[in-house]
């Protein structure tokens, strides 16, 4: 029974332990494999896109960032394939929480800040300060920049979790009130219901791509 709203995101399935959060691992098996003898068409697709993400990251990044390209773009995939995974019915959304971006998130920036300060220290300082900046609002800007560097990975976080939640949120709301409708209010709501699981499809695609081109920037404006 449902005690409110936000219980439908409970990860909790008995009182001893959650086999909720293995729905992240069955995201494994939707990924096409690369031992087949023959391609088929999901595995081109799947090789067309990953390595139109490549070079999109690569111009981003600069030369000899193909290590950090190869990072981004096994995170793309990664929070795609658990968004698509979460519109389906009787599994649990992991992306939807904040246990799973910020898990994502923290050490992303984390080693990209220790790596910064340690490597590019010069750089980094250069960065709180931007150019052109008078000199009486040199101290404020560095305030500014040193809190807005610190966010990020919050920022990050919270921007994948809430728009994975508004949606779920907005089908569990018009699922639980069609139960006692009529046949024509009924028919509204399951078109409204297709609408909706075609925007979260959308959705699942651009919070993945948004969450890896921002982890992107946020890595080229340390190496550089």
């Amino acid at each position: 029974m449902m005690t409110n709203l936000f219980s439908t995101f409970d990860p909790a399935t008995s009182l001893n332990y959650s086999l909720n959060w293995l729905s992240t691992f069955l995201s494994l098996l939707l990924i096409p494999y690369s031992f087949w003898t023959l391609p088929n068409r999901i595995t081109i697709m799947f090789n067309n896109i990953t390595q139109k993400l490549h070079n999109e990251f690569k111009l981003l990044l600069g030369l000899g960032s193909e290590g950090m390209t190869l990072m981004t773009v096994s995170l793309f995939v990664f929070i795609l394939m658990n968004n698509f995974m979460g519109l389906m019915p009787y599994i649990f959304t992991s992306s939807s929480h904040l246990a799973f971006s910020l898990t994502l998130a923290l050490p992303l920036w984390m080693s990209m800040m220790v790596f910064g300060w340690f490597k590019n220290t010069n750089a980094m300082f250069a960065h709180l300060v931007p150019m052109g900046t008078p000199g009486m609002l040199m101290p404020f800007m560095v305030m500014i920049e040193t809190i807005s560097n610190i966010i990020r990975p919050g920022s990050l976080a919270v921007r994948l979790t809430a728009n994975m939640i508004a949606g779920h949120l907005l089908m569990s709301l018009l699922g639980n009130k069609s139960l006692d409708v009529n046949n024509l209010v009924l028919m509204m709501i399951i078109a409204v219901q297709i609408i909706l699981m075609m925007f979260e499809a959308a959705v699942a695609i651009i919070q993945a791509y948004v969450f890896s081109v921002l982890t992107t920037l946020y890595s080229s404006e340390v190496m550089h």
